[in-house]
């Protein structure tokens, strides 16, 4: 029985993006903002008897709940880092949450289109100067709010192995699927008013009553596409599918050295910008597990690693 100190040989499982803090703090002033902006809109509208005001108000609510799903999921990923009863830690928060903001964006599609198609059907008169006004303001407010959320592209990973992990040929981009789903929301926002205000003027100036609902059947076809995209992209880490087809290539190429084949790879993402592996070896003359971990050595990305070595059974009969 080994009766010293395991510490060398044990690891932590921390598995947050490098830029984790930076984007709860950004996440958490976007959601106050849209929240400011929503209930003034919502008090301005009732005091005033707009219900341009008041829609846009409660459309607000919508993105400021799905804003501050994302923003939960960073303080719950932080504090839980530590918890044990996550195997390979709490990096999956983001993207559960992200999947979460995804269907709640299809959600709204759906709304704009019905509204747009229900309008073209049964026009109504729109108070132009009105619902410019009120467009203007959400886009000040929306394209502020993507300023704050826009991606850094910042690949300087933490990881929790103790290995070389610099950046070399094998150089990825590993996004956080949180912080995208969060300006997707705001951008989304931004897109929609941008086309109201170009609708609202063209029907303004041309008596085109149809423009604005026409316009926004297109923008929840575009909405509906970047919910799409964020539901495939969160739900890939979920179900952990081996997405990074470069980074296999290279740790097949590095233990599959004098005669030593790889039987079985599983990679799969723990978190922004961190993989594990899971590795079966087939050797003539099999190594220790920890000569074939070196091996792997210096690979970007690649936090987590288990490796198994079996004896070549055509090996064990020659003799």
């Amino acid at each position: 029985m080994h009766s010293h100190s395991i510490d060398q040989w044990t690891h932590e499982h921390v598995f947050l993006g490098a830029g984790h803090s930076q984007n709860e703090r950004r996440t958490w002033i976007v959601v106050a903002l849209t929240a400011v902006m929503m209930v003034g809109e919502i008090v301005a509208g009732w005091l005033s008897g707009s219900m341009a005001l008041l829609a846009d108000g409660w459309h607000m609510a919508t993105h400021a709940a799905a804003l501050g799903i994302a923003g939960l999921a960073y303080l719950l990923a932080r504090r839980q880092a530590g918890n044990a009863r996550f195997s390979f830690g709490t990096g999956k928060f983001g993207d559960l949450a992200a999947f979460s903001s995804a269907i709640i964006l299809a959600m709204i599609a759906i709304q704009v289109a019905w509204e747009s198609i229900d309008r073209l059907l049964h026009p109504v008169p729109i108070a132009y100067s009105e619902a410019i006004m009120v467009a203007a303001l959400g886009l000040v407010v929306n394209l502020t709010s993507a300023w704050l959320l826009r991606d850094d592209h910042d690949h300087h990973h933490h990881h929790g192995h103790g290995y070389d992990h610099h950046h070399d040929d094998d150089h990825h981009h590993h996004h956080d699927n949180n912080l995208r789903a969060a300006y997707v929301h705001v951008l989304a926002d931004a897109a929609t008013s941008i086309l109201a205000i170009g609708a609202l003027l063209v029907a303004m100036v041309a008596n085109w009553v149809w423009a604005d609902p026409l316009v926004g059947i297109i923008g929840s076809v575009v909405i509906a596409s970047w919910a799409y995209g964020l539901i495939r992209a969160a739900g890939a880490v979920l179900l952990d599918v081996s997405a990074d087809d470069h980074l296999e290539t290279t740790i097949r190429e590095r233990l599959e050295a004098k005669g030593d084949r790889v039987t079985d790879l599983h990679l799969w993402q723990v978190g922004p910008g961190h993989r594990a592996a899971v590795i079966s070896v087939v050797s003539d003359q099999p190594l220790p597990p920890a000569t074939y971990k070196r091996r792997l050595g210096g690979l970007s990305g690649l936090s987590h690693i288990t490796v198994e070595v079996e004896t070549c059974p055509d090996h064990d009969h020659a003799h």
